[in-house]
């Protein structure tokens, strides 16, 4: 009654409902580490956000860990070398496309750093930086890296316009060494003109824990059409087995 279970189409259907289980399984685990992974993260932007306002210097050392100083609060004071902007276009805010404003600022101390002066969207122009002496408030943020499938910059060259803020690549093409993080501007003095600040990353656990049980939700159905459609087999292998 039972030997119909190791019939090819049916071992075929034994091993495709096993891996399709196997694989929103381990999807669904997937995306629990995710969650673990975006609560650690809100962890680290919320103690760093709520510091207080630190001295660049002070805080970007030789020897940093910029995992642990990454939102970190700093304070720059120096002047913007308004000719090496650079533009991070493909960048979108309140619904508008636009493009992030990138500038190098040389402190008292000689050292050079990269802020991200905020955003602009693209029916507008780009507007001057202050001049003179700034100070400037502002997230530590490391260099961007590029995703799998992500746009490339070109490696060579004077670039006016990048596709994200690659502090190794930007330097090529800056007078002096950049520091190894850049600043994400929150406010300065004087003020910035018609520039939004890039806002936080969004402190919450996001869909990570809904996507979660619904891949546990789709293997369990899987699994239990499996065992309803075997047992339907099953019940009628016996009543053919009766009547016969």
């Amino acid at each position: 009654m039972y030997r119909f279970l190791i019939s090819p189409r049916w071992i075929a259907l034994h091993v495709l409902i096993g891996v399709l289980v196997a694989l929103m399984v381990n999807l669904g685990f997937w995306q629990l580490n995710r969650l673990d992974e975006r609560k650690a993260l809100n962890g680290r932007v919320t103690e760093q956000v709520s510091a207080p306002v630190a001295d660049f210097a002070d805080v970007v050392t030789s020897n940093v860990d910029t995992k642990k100083v990454e939102w970190r609060l700093v304070r720059l004071q120096g002047t913007y070398v308004a000719n090496e902007m650079v533009l991070i276009v493909n960048r979108s805010q309140n619904g508008a496309a636009g493009r992030d404003v990138a500038m190098p600022i040389v402190l008292a101390d000689g050292r050079k750093v990269l802020v991200n002066r905020g955003f602009i969207p693209l029916t507008e122009d780009i507007p001057q930086s202050p001049s003179g002496e700034v100070i400037v408030i502002g997230h530590l943020r490391p260099s961007q890296k590029r995703s799998g499938l992500g746009a490339i910059d070109s490696a060579e060259g004077t670039l006016a316009e990048m596709q994200r803020i690659d502090i190794a690549r930007i330097d090529q093409q800056t007078s002096g060494s950049l520091e190894d993080m850049y600043v994400q501007l929150v406010e300065s003095t004087p003020a910035e003109t018609r520039l939004s600040v890039v806002p936080l990353p969004d402190i919450t656990n996001g869909p990570h824990l809904s996507y979660a049980f619904q891949w546990f939700f789709f293997s369990a159905v899987a699994l239990f059409g499996w065992l309803f459609v075997v047992r339907r087999k099953i019940s009628e292998a016996s009543r053919a087995t009766t009547s016969a």
